[in-house]
């Protein structure tokens, strides 16, 4: 039998990373970068306002207070977005915005909480919209409180400058990352592509969801979970409705999915059966080499490159369990490698020590590296088995957030014992 390492490794060798290509920025979310983005204009671009208020000169405001406030002549508004900006002068005020670019003379800002606001009477709470009083951008104001050179003035560059880097080569882009190649003016830019991922379930025995269940049938379930868990890894999926136990009609399937498949993920149809036709289908060209591996759930596994493009197939046992575990064990890290992020600690589940914690022990196959469903509670740092250890149990892995692992050479576990975890969510 294959070890578990060997299975990856041999899956790792094969799969290279996908192809750089130039995407605009909402089409780039979740894709690596490939190369470096330096900054072309310092960001922000201006100096300009932290605080809705008035742009001021430090020295007509020196002293003020509520008692004796100073008395500014307001000159006209600055917006953000504002071109042709006003000068202030000595003894004069900008009412200014927040974002707006600070105008020439000006040193400082007061926020209009510090003032009255243009009305004669105390502090003010808000600025009166321009649109409804208009006179505000003249006449008056007096400001309550002194401030400091650049108070309240982001400096052009604050955040970057001209040519610094803004985000490197490998970078995995997420929202942040997005909203600051915006920011600096990139609208689009040099990424891998999120592998495409096809997902197809095999047995004659499956049924749709939604569909009535007939006798001797069962719902369909592990391609919806094992193209959640794609997505979920950082790939587009794609779920092909069950093929039934044909194994002409599952090749078919498979073929008509090349066109869009940067990997293909079966389920079902690897054991021993009479009716095990993705072996039946797959083996007799040789592109896909079926294997048993010293690990429960899981045994059966098969893997290849298919087609002209040698796009890399990934066949998981059918129990929803075992293809469960084997995606996470197999197909994630397959997903990540695609991506290039291969060599990034989060290309497979962090993995923790913990203690078990039982009310009895643990049994396990000899020679077998078992994985087991359970809790894990980082607090206390302990791990609890949740159900038992068939791999046709799938309620208890919806309540599970992480895999026990029993090494081979392990056959029981008592409580207390320290076991690695692999940490699922």
């Amino acid at each position: 039998m294959w070890s578990v390492d060997e299975h990856l490794d041999d899956i790792l060798a094969a799969v290279a990373p996908l192809e750089p290509i130039e995407l605009q920025l909402p089409d780039a979310q979740g894709c690596v970068l490939v190369e470096d983005v330096t900054v072309p204009v310092a960001l922000p671009p201006f100096d300009n306002s932290s605080m809705d208020g008035y742009a001021v000169r430090v020295a007509d405001v020196a002293g003020a207070s509520e008692e004796f406030p100073a008395v500014l002549t307001v000159i006209g508004d600055v917006a953000a977005g504002a071109g042709g900006l006003p000068e202030v002068g000595p003894g004069q005020a900008a009412r200014i915005m927040t974002g707006a670019p600070l105008p020439p003379g000006a040193e400082a800002v007061v926020p209009v909480e510090w003032t009255d606001g243009g009305t004669g009477d105390g502090a003010a709470g808000a600025m009166r919209p321009a649109s409804a009083a208009p006179e505000g951008a003249a006449g008056e104001v007096r400001v309550h409180r002194a401030a400091e050179a650049r108070a309240h003035v982001r400096a052009r560059g604050s955040d970057v400058s001209a040519g610094e880097l803004a985000l490197a080569a490998g970078t995995l882009l997420g929202p942040p990352q997005i909203g600051l190649l915006a920011a600096i003016g990139r609208g689009t830019v040099r990424v891998r592509p999120r592998p495409r991922v096809v997902v197809i379930s095999t047995g004659s025995e499956l049924t749709q969801p939604g569909e009535p269940l007939t006798e001797g049938r069962i719902y369909d379930s592990n391609s919806f979970a094992l193209a959640a868990a794609a997505r979920d890894a950082g790939a587009l999926a794609y779920r092909v409705p069950a093929v039934a136990d044909d194994a002409e009609s599952l090749r078919a399937a498979i073929d008509d999915q090349l066109i869009r498949a940067d990997l293909i993920v079966t389920t079902g149809g690897v054991s021993v059966g009479a009716y095990d036709v993705v072996k039946e289908a797959l083996t007799a060209d040789g592109e896909v080499d079926f294997r048993k591996l010293a690990m429960q759930p899981g045994k059966p596994q098969g893997f290849g490159m298919i087609g002209p493009d040698h796009i890399p197939l990934l066949a998981l046992p059918g129990n929803p369990v075992s293809s469960y575990v084997s995606f996470e064990l197999f197909v994630r890290p397959a997903i990540r490698a695609l991506m290039g992020l291969a060599d990034r600690p989060d290309s497979r589940r962090p993995r923790v020590r913990a203690v078990l914690g039982a009310d009895r022990p643990l049994s396990s196959p000899e020679g077998r590296r078992q994985f087991l469903r359970g809790t894990y509670d980082a607090e206390s740092g302990t791990v609890t088995p949740v159900g038992g250890s068939g791999s046709h149990l799938i309620a208890a892995l919806a309540h599970a957030d992480a895999l026990l692992v029993v090494p081979e050479e392990v056959t029981a576990v008592e409580p207390g014992t320290e076991l690695e975890v692999v940490l699922l969510g």
